[in-house]
């Protein structure tokens, strides 16, 4: 896309490396290094958490830097961050570096891979006594997540909007996707939704789709979104709040539920 001048804008890249790419690359999600500052933060002070371990799937950079700014992070506000512990993506079995953990008495766990390792991860740990708290970022989010079942229980994330906002503009897109899908639309799909309307405003006002005269267009966005105000900074990143998610279980279905909302720089 950068060598060909093509505007590309992804829904959920959250590796702050994307944008660096070039000047034609833009994204609608925030970065990672927020998302594990807004988690370090709820874990800390919310949580009141003060020693803790984190799970790394060594084989995706979602987690790797994910991990690297969790530590970073709760390390500075004086936390301790034990030596992340290591798997890989498509494991099965997590119970020999869950008992490893166990062994420790942290105060929570924070498992910064996807949402099928969590879901296995999450209902080892529960069976081996674990009970403090899990945390994890957007990467939870999928429907695999379900199979950790009641497990899930005591388990925090960060995302980048909640269905039960009040906001009239997010309870206006909840109600049009029950409509169309029969199901309540995740963070992915809000944020997909939200590319598209800064696409067909990016459009409106550069009044072309040439990719120089539309690259400028998003670069100036400046728009009221589903998942926030979506306004592009100079790194081409837009700057907006996270929040945190309690997941529950019921009905055979996992629950997303509104705890707190986190800005940058708070």
């Amino acid at each position: 896309c950068q060598k060909y001048q093509i505007p590309m804008i992804t829904p959920s890249s959250t590796n702050e490396g994307v944008t660096k790419i070039g000047d034609y690359i833009f994204r609608i999600c925030f970065i990672d290094p927020f998302q594990g500052e807004v988690l370090a933060k709820f874990a800390f002070n919310d949580l009141k958490a003060r020693k803790v371990a984190i799970l790394k799937d060594i084989s995706q950079d979602y987690s790797v830097g994910l991990t690297d700014s969790i530590t970073k992070n709760f390390t500075a506000m004086g936390g301790t961050v034990l030596d992340p512990v290591s798997y890989s993506g498509g494991d099965p079995d997590f119970k020999a570096i869950l008992t490893q953990v166990r062994g420790q008495n942290p105060d929570a766990i924070f498992v910064t891979g996807y949402y099928t390792e969590a879901a296995i991860i999450a209902r080892q740990a529960r069976e081996l006594g674990m009970k403090m708290p899990l945390l994890g970022g957007d990467g939870w989010v999928g429907d695999a997540l379900k199979n950790g079942r009641e497990a899930l229980a005591n388990s925090y994330i960060s995302n980048h909007y909640s269905a039960d906002n009040p906001d009239p503009v997010v309870q206006n897109f909840v109600k049009a996707y029950k409509a169309k899908f029969n199901r309540e639309p995740d963070s992915i799909a809000a944020l997909a939704y939200d590319s598209v309307k800064v696409l067909a405003d990016s459009i409106t006002r550069a009044n072309s789709t040439e990719g120089p005269k539309l690259r400028e267009a998003i670069a100036k966005l400046d728009v009221a979104g589903v998942t926030g105000r979506l306004k592009m900074n100079a790194e081409r990143n837009v700057d907006k709040p996270a929040v945190i998610q309690e997941v529950t279980f019921a009905d055979g279905e996992v629950k997303f539920v509104y705890k707190t909302t986190i800005n940058p720089g708070s």
